[in-house]
């Protein structure tokens, strides 16, 4: 059994790791995902009868782990779609990826379109949706010839991280689908969260993990 690690609860809101590797919801894998995990979660630290509510606002790819929120009210569910809506509902990555970036900060704007395949793409303004994304180096490692990267996005699109730096030949270590087959996991992390409070109109900021190269090569070790 999964045990959850709950980094913030009130009565609106709960914000969790997710594991590398978990679903965000449930899909027609039958495997266990974070939104039933939670719910069974509050079902029994509450004793509810029933079926428990709980919003998922926003999600992370299966083999991501990092900082998610849930809405434990359909009022703070429909308050925080509105920040992610209005760009208002910030979320910080870190990703370890294959070269040395050239630039030590940038900026990523393409258009990007979610094949039926399952796989995004880069194409064109007609056919794609605009996509951008911001990225700081943090760390180099020559040895290796790997960069770490920490990343805001502005947009939230399919794959979108590992798609941008991918089709400029930086392609995420441990990436299946765009990048190499080494075997290793995914080095992509969301490791903060930044957003109004949905009643307490107030902002927080969740974070997890230090932002370092070793924090992946622990994982992968």
């Amino acid at each position: 059994m999964i045990k959850l690690n709950i980094i913030y609860e009130d009565n609106h809101i709960i914000v969790v790791e997710k594991p590398f590797n978990i679903l965000s919801q449930a899909d027609n894998t039958g495997d266990i995902d974070m939104l039933t995990l939670i719910k069974n979660y509050i079902k029994e630290k509450y004793n509810k009868p029933g079926n428990v509510y709980l919003g998922l606002v926003h999600r992370l790819d299966r083999p991501v782990g990092g900082v998610m929120v849930f809405a434990k009210t359909s009022k703070a569910a429909s308050r925080l779609s509105d920040q992610i809506r209005k760009n208002e509902f910030d979320k910080t990555y870190l990703a370890v990826v294959h070269g040395i970036l050239k630039e030590k900060e940038g900026t990523f704007k393409d258009y990007l379109k979610k094949n039926n395949d399952g796989n995004t793409i880069v194409t064109n303004e007609k056919d794609g949706k605009l996509s951008i994304l911001h990225y700081k180096v943090l760390d180099i490692n020559k040895e290796k010839n790997e960069t770490l990267v920490e990343i805001k996005l502005e947009t939230g699109r399919h794959h979108q991280i590992r798609v941008q730096f991918s089709s400029r030949g930086y392609p995420l270590c441990g990436d299946q689908r765009y990048g190499k087959m080494d075997n290793t996991q995914i080095a992509l992390y969301a490791y903060k969260l930044e957003f109004i409070h949905p009643v307490k109109k107030e902002k927080v900021t969740f974070s997890l993990c230090k932002p370092n190269l070793q924090y992946f090569n622990d994982f992968n070790s």
